[in-house]
């Protein structure tokens, strides 16, 4: 499992089998991977050779070198599944516990910031995923693999494929949004830009879909350009989508549904933040009677 040029170790090709009978996503058999090459490093050995104190001392290296929760948890997942599933050894993973990872409140946009950002957006077609990730709360790896028939101005949705957990969902289609699209898609059409049954946000190549990247690149430059001192990215226009719906007083389920969220637990934490609702609540100190 040690990184080489050499042609692929038997070893290494069973995990790769292992996870592709599973039809794990590419992004995640990469981290499985580089978790397993972590290990190897560590021990100058094949990774199939360690040892329950082997493992032990690989995480207090993790942790001594100041690996953050999340990237330690993440290749602890990885090894888990080589051990278990690729060397069928699950007791060498028994005594290897996931940190708890800080829960920490996202940055939220007020509803001024928010039309400040998508203003400065210099480019239609960026300005329009933009407003797609504030109008219907995508993510942005949602937001790129939208199609042009994903649209359905008829039930006013948004058909999201394959969100995040592999599961399809319906997202809320707005009549402003609906507008913002139909003027990105004459331009883009008439540009030629927007292939028939093609992305609805192409990249340079039309056969291609919008980076990631590109879209934030492109939100990092719009918040300058409007003064937003916070700290944005696309994920902030998602956290200001179900925050300003809740102060909507939108009920919690709904806005669950909406941000295609497995647990209620998840989508709670928006009452931590949704200020107004905060400011309409009352305090028990102003019932008590006046002395």
């Amino acid at each position: 499992m040690i990184p080489s040029t050499q042609a692929i170790s038997p070893l290494r090709q069973r995990m790769l089998d292992d996870m592709r009978m599973r039809k794990l996503e590419p992004k995640t058999q990469a981290g499985y991977v580089r978790a397993v090459c972590k290990l190897a490093g560590f021990l100058q050995r094949s990774p199939d050779t360690a040892t329950v104190e082997d493992l032990r001392r690989f995480q207090l290296h993790l942790v001594d070198q100041g690996t953050s929760p999340i990237t330690l948890n993440a290749t602890l997942t990885g090894l888990k599944f080589f051990f278990d599933v690729t060397l069928d050894r699950a007791e060498l993973m028994a005594k290897m516990s996931p940190v708890r990872v800080p829960q920490t409140l996202p940055v939220v946009l007020s509803r001024e910031e928010v039309a400040r950002l998508i203003a400065a957006v210099r480019n239609l077609k960026h300005q329009t995923a933009l407003s797609v990730a504030y109008g219907a709360g995508l993510r942005v790896s949602e937001i790129i693999a939208l199609k042009v028939g994903d649209i359905d101005s008829e039930r006013m949705t948004l058909r999201v494929e394959r969100g995040k957990g592999r599961k399809d969902r319906y997202a809320m289609l707005s009549p402003v949004l609906l507008e913002r699209l139909r003027a990105w898609w004459r331009v883009g059409h008439a540009q030629g830009k927007i292939l028939p049954h093609g992305w609805l946000f192409p990249g340079l190549d039309p056969m291609d879909p919008l980076t990631a990247r590109q879209l934030n690149r492109a939100i990092h430059a719009a918040a300058q350009d409007a003064r937003i001192d916070k700290r944005v990215s696309m994920h902030s226009l998602r956290h200001a989508f179900a925050t300003h719906l809740l102060e909507q007083k939108v009920d919690i389920r709904v806005i669950q549904v909406l941000l295609g969220h497995k647990k209620l637990e998840t989508t709670s934490i928006y009452t931590h933040v949704a200020t107004k609702v905060l400011r309409e609540v009352v305090s028990p100190l102003e019932l008590l009677p006046t002395p």
